[in-house]
């Protein structure tokens, strides 16, 4: 679905570690399509605490919402995690280039429900479960999106502070601490070279009454 979207005119984007490629705030003039890396997609609250929302990597779309708003403007911020490289495509030139070729449109669309799945899968753990929900939910994400499978687990293959899986989760990162500390005694994690494995998925699963949507869903992107 996304190869189709090269073909629309546009430009590439290269971003360092910590360079913005948008803020909260700006006008949001491009649509994206990330090419490589990582990029963070986070909302910063007046308190200072930081909310981040996705992992976008190779195929995520960045800065879709306000695509038909009169005047639009990012809400969120997009920070390159690594090297990355994104496809941006103005919107008044998406908005033509959609008007002449259905198929385009369509495509869009089963793009934007995929991700809107994502989103309320996301929020029905926050919601129902809680702080449990959110980081159980959130450890799960993480290894369907960059888990590995070895001796004794699925090992989550990036990098991750106990802050940023906090920001993910929308927790406080002493309540993160807890939790974490408390599924280590249970021996359902354990954490080797500043990597997460988790040993017992289907505990985390079963104290969310995980609906088993598929990666395709239960990812962190």
């Amino acid at each position: 679905m996304i190869r189709q979207f090269y073909e629309v005119p546009g430009k590439t984007l290269t971003l360092n570690p910590g360079e913005y490629l948008f803020r909260e705030g700006d006008h949001a003039k491009y649509f994206y399509f990330v090419r490589s890396g990582q990029i963070f997609i986070t909302k910063f609250a007046e308190s200072g605490r930081v909310l981040s929302l996705r992992l976008a990597t190779h195929g995520s779309i960045i800065g879709e919402l306000p695509l038909y708003e009169e005047v639009p403007t990012y809400i969120f911020n997009a920070i390159a995690q690594s090297p990355s490289e994104v496809y941006a495509i103005e919107f008044s030139t998406l908005h033509s280039w959609l008007e002449k070729k259905p198929s385009l449109a369509i495509n869009l669309l089963k793009i934007i429900g995929v991700h809107m799945r994502k989103q309320h899968s996301k929020f029905r753990d926050l919601f129902l479960y809680g702080k449990k929900g959110a980081i159980y939910s959130t450890l799960i994400r993480f290894a369907n999106s960059y888990g590995q499978e070895v001796d004794g687990g699925i090992l989550i293959n990036v990098s991750l502070t106990n802050q940023e899986l906090a920001n993910y989760s929308a927790t406080a990162r002493e309540s993160l601490n807890r939790m974490l500390s408390d599924l280590r005694q249970q021996k359902v994690i354990d954490v080797i070279d500043g990597r997460i494995l988790i040993r017992d998925i289907n505990f985390l699963k079963h104290e969310i009454q995980c609906e088993e949507c598929g990666r395709e869903i239960c990812n962190i992107e």
